[in-house]
């Protein structure tokens, strides 16, 4: 009985053991910080991943999520400047960096941060497109518009110890009843840009065939005119060739030999080659 007894009470204080070292023991895994609470007061934050301990029984660990978190806002009507609703489908990427912050303001409750999140992000979503119009909106999805509510907002979730990465936005539509006037109205007004520049295109082409015609008509007239001088300096040469030939006895005859050569052979066409002239004709002389 006593060997029993004892194996019993080794069993019991083994149990104990185990039970006091299992209390005690911390693990932290690489995605996740661990608080440790004593009476509801933060002892430590433990942010590297491993094991460590906490006094068992009076110290506690809450785990809090250490990765990029999405939140998923609802669906929501919303008012441009122009008075035109719109509805808007968007999420939000955050994380916590202070995980002492985090618990002190919101109890390390993921709830608590999504309400928080929820409420900034939409109110400032809602600012954001009520100061800009339908248009603006709807060619602000680029990017623009994302970027001017993450600047809205700015630092305001940081007392929470929460950094906001990014809000995006899945789906900024018109309500169905909307869509096809506010298309219809983009669509003649892109129609009125095109035409614009299609008038102000087809203004400078006639410019542009305008002044090259002028060039055109110009160079031309350049041309004649140099023309027409080349063409009176030849016949000025052609003369004064002439008149130096005529003023010198041998060749007024070499020439009047060659004129009179160029006469009758002029004459003689056809299959018919008599020549018949009168003894008093200049191409008579040329056979004497």
């Amino acid at each position: 009985m006593k060997k029993k007894s004892m194996m019993m009470t080794v069993i019991a204080v083994l149990f104990v053991v185990f039970v006091l070292v299992n209390a005690g023991l911390v693990v932290t895994y690489p995605n996740e910080y661990t608080v440790i609470k004593q009476f509801g007061k933060i002892e430590s934050i433990r942010s590297e991943a491993g094991l460590s301990l906490k006094i068992p029984f009076i110290q506690t660990a809450e785990k809090i999520e250490k990765e990029v978190l999405l939140y998923d806002l609802a669906v929501s009507d919303v008012m441009t400047k122009d008075k035109k609703s719109m509805i808007a489908d968007c999420f939000v990427l955050w994380r916590i960096d202070d995980p002492y912050k985090y618990t002190q303001t919101l109890s390390a409750q993921k709830s608590n941060a999504e309400f928080r999140i929820d409420t900034i992000v939409y109110n400032s979503l809602k600012n954001v497109i009520s100061s800009l119009s339908q248009e603006e909106v709807i060619s602000g999805r680029d990017g623009e518009l994302a970027e001017a509510i993450r600047d809205h907002i700015g630092e305001t979730l940081g007392q929470y110890g929460i950094t906001l990465l990014a809000v995006e936005t899945k789906s900024l539509d018109l309500p169905d009843e909307n869509k096809n006037a506010v298309y219809e109205r983009m669509i003649s007004e892109r129609n009125n840009i095109a035409a614009t520049y299609q008038a102000e295109g087809q203004e400078e082409a006639k410019e542009i065939s305008n002044n090259t015609n002028a060039e055109i008509i110009v160079m031309q007239s350049e041309a004649d005119a140099q023309a027409q001088e080349i063409i009176a300096k030849g016949e000025a040469e052609y003369m004064r060739i002439l008149s130096d030939a005529y003023n010198d006895p041998e060749k007024a005859d070499f020439y009047l030999f060659l004129r009179s050569l160029d006469a009758a052979k002029k004459t003689m066409t056809g299959n018919n080659k008599t020549l018949i002239v009168d003894e008093t004709s200049p191409i008579a002389q040329i056979f004497y």
